[in-house]
């Protein structure tokens, strides 16, 4: 809850104008107990993951002629009643952890001094921040991945998210219940270190998602953005460790491919294609 009643308080306080972003956070949040100004990352998680991947769906459900072309796997067409079965496990298991993650997010975001106050972060300080966050939680996602696919991980927890040999967008939160708790201290890692405000976890949470979403979706696009983001790994890189499986030694790389280059666990490009 902001300690201003009014926005010439704030002002006061901060010795300027507000921004329009921090007058609308003052209408929004004056009123609100800090603890429920980190609920809506529920909202958003799920508002990203069911209407990010809809187009590509859609696409490929009712074009499949026209999405072949595109497709990584152009030979698999994954029937509707997958895409649901799909969306609706990923959503029951994703609030089974989410919810009562939010029960105890306030104290965690306490511990972690992410901030709910004026005034709001730069466009620049939220960027760095996310850069930040990207390379800290690709680091530790990457070895979490690998132990993951030891005999035991694999067996025990990694082989569902890996039942899509040639994965959908809404497969990247199809999953063990265990492996996404497992996954979330990554996520949470780099905010820890480098503490912000809570709308930027709300933008770190989307933007991973995303990112998430479009590497499992299976497609490869003249606008993917690997031809644009320096050793970002995309589609094509993660779709060839689903091919591959449980026997897969390579390309475990969630986004950026430094660390399967480092560790020697990398397959180029003209390799990739050849599994098609």
């Amino acid at each position: 809850m902001l300690p201003y009643a009014t926005a010439g308080e704030a002002e006061a306080a901060l010795g300027r104008a507000l921004t329009w972003a921090e007058a609308a956070w003052l209408r929004y949040s004056a009123s609100v107990p800090d603890r429920y100004l980190h609920w809506p990352n529920i909202a958003i998680t799920l508002v990203v993951y069911t209407l990010a991947p809809l187009p590509l769906a859609l696409f490929d459900l009712a074009a499949p002629a026209a999405a072949a072309l595109y497709k990584l796997q152009p030979k698999v067409q994954h029937p509707p009643a997958t895409f649901f079965r799909c969306y609706m496990d990923a959503v029951r298991v994703s609030l089974l952890i989410i919810g009562p993650y939010q029960l105890i997010s306030y104290p965690a975001a306490k511990i972690m001094d992410i901030r709910t106050g004026l005034p709001l972060p730069s466009m620049g300080e939220i960027m760095a921040q996310l850069t930040v966050y990207f390379l800290v939680e690709d680091y530790l996602n990457y070895w979490l991945h690998r132990l993951l696919h030891t005999k035991w991980g694999y067996e025990k927890i990694h082989h569902v998210h890996h039942e899509f040999t040639a994965p959908m967008a809404y497969a990247a939160w199809y999953g063990h219940w265990a492996e996404m708790l497992i996954l979330a201290v990554p996520s949470l890692a780099g905010p820890a270190l480098v503490p912000c405000h809570v709308t930027t976890l709300w933008i770190w949470f989307a933007a991973r998602l995303v990112e998430s979403l479009n590497i499992h979706s299976g497609f490869k696009l003249p606008f993917n953005a690997e031809k644009y983001i320096p050793f970002y790994g995309g589609a094509e890189h993660h779709d060839y460790h689903h091919y591959i499986g449980g026997q897969s030694k390579s390309n475990f790389a969630p986004v950026f491919t430094y660390c399967d280059y480092i560790y020697g666990t990398d397959k180029v490009s003209s390799v990739l294609l050849s599994y098609t």
